[in-house]
């Protein structure tokens, strides 16, 4: 009975901790994830499990995406205020489309597409994966793989379907498979007993930020200070899930995903950190969340020269740096 007490008052004492010092109301935000939770997401859980979003007088919904969500149509409409988008052809996509989103903020500083291949088929470079038949997705194919095809020279004789089963991987070893680095390497570790050969499309020069934050034109005019206080308590989010103690975070991650394991958290966290994920580049001097013009511009012409992206597109209304470089958070990076 005790420990029981003790463990409420524990709670009670959290809660209100958490609480901004001003006794201000919080305002409701709600936040919709491009897939069903998993630690590519963590910081955002973090940030809500720590108390961050709380002490930036937020109170924050996140809204797991999934196979049967679609949580990106929900953002115009006003149904929720921030959006996780996928890559920065999402943005330009919105442009290209009418659609009044922009993107504010990004969590990756490296997409974490990659491409795995057998470890014994003396494929050692990236250039030698155009030896190999290509798994990638519908998806894949109109974005990344036209890059790939124009500055590399892949062919479209070597791509064939992927429908994210690493099946076929495993039964034809003159075979590479697309993945993101934070998970799909873990799969075939596991299940394939084997450690594949990986290749990051980042390292290669695919320069598009990843997991942007995107929210609607009319809150950044109207509302942006409550913009502001969302990308800053989601950079301090990051920082505290790739640096410090993430349980909390991972709980609430695998409460809203059953089927997310210890294992292939503990995998994904080391991998953004060896690959320079979430922090590297620009965001070692300017804080996690950094977009820079140039870096910008650097893969909009990459994809207009891929033939992805029509160069009359007016790309700088895709994203604003007015809430990001700004050094939130990074004198919580270990020193």
């Amino acid at each position: 009975m005790r420990s029981i007490v003790a463990c409420l008052f524990a709670v009670v004492a959290l809660v209100f901790d958490a609480e901004p010092s001003s006794a201000q109301p919080l305002d409701k935000v709600s936040f919709g994830t491009n897939w069903v939770a998993e630690p590519e997401h963590g910081g955002f859980y973090q940030a809500l499990a720590d108390g961050t979003y709380r002490k930036y007088g937020l109170d924050v919904t996140i809204l797991p995406g999934g196979p049967n969500a679609n949580n990106r149509i929900l953002l115009p409409v006003g149904k929720i205020d921030f959006y996780m988008s996928a890559n920065l052809l999402q943005s330009f996509d919105a442009v290209e489309q009418n659609v009044p989103t922009i993107a504010v903020a990004t969590s990756f500083q490296k997409d974490p597409q990659v491409f795995l291949a057998h470890p014994d088929q003396g494929i050692e470079t990236f250039e030698d994966l155009k030896k190999l038949n290509l798994l990638v997705s519908k998806e894949g194919l109109v974005g990344y793989y036209q890059w790939l095809k124009k500055d590399f020279g892949f062919a479209d004789k070597q791509v064939r379907p992927y429908n994210f089963n690493p099946q076929p991987f495993f039964a034809d070893k003159r075979v590479a498979m697309q993945g993101y680095v934070t998970s799909e390497p873990y799969a075939v570790e596991t299940q394939g007993k084997f450690k594949p050969k990986i290749f990051l499309l980042a390292d290669q020069g695919f320069s598009t930020y990843s997991t942007l934050i995107e929210t609607r034109r009319d809150l950044v005019e109207k509302r942006p200070d409550l913009v502001q206080r969302f990308v800053d308590a989601s950079i301090v989010g990051w920082y505290n899930y790739i640096y410090g103690d993430n349980k909390a975070a991972n709980e609430l991650i695998k409460k809203q995903n059953p089927e997310m394991t210890d294992a292939l958290i503990d995998y994904s966290v080391a991998k953004m950190k060896e690959y320079g994920i979430v922090d590297s580049g620009d965001s070692l001097t300017l804080g996690i969340g950094a977009m820079t013009d140039a870096r910008v511009k650097d893969f909009f012409d990459k994809m207009v020269r891929a033939g992805v992206l029509k160069p009359t597109l007016d790309y700088k209304k895709a994203y604003t740096l007015q809430f990001v470089n700004k050094g939130v958070g990074l004198d919580l990076r270990p020193k």
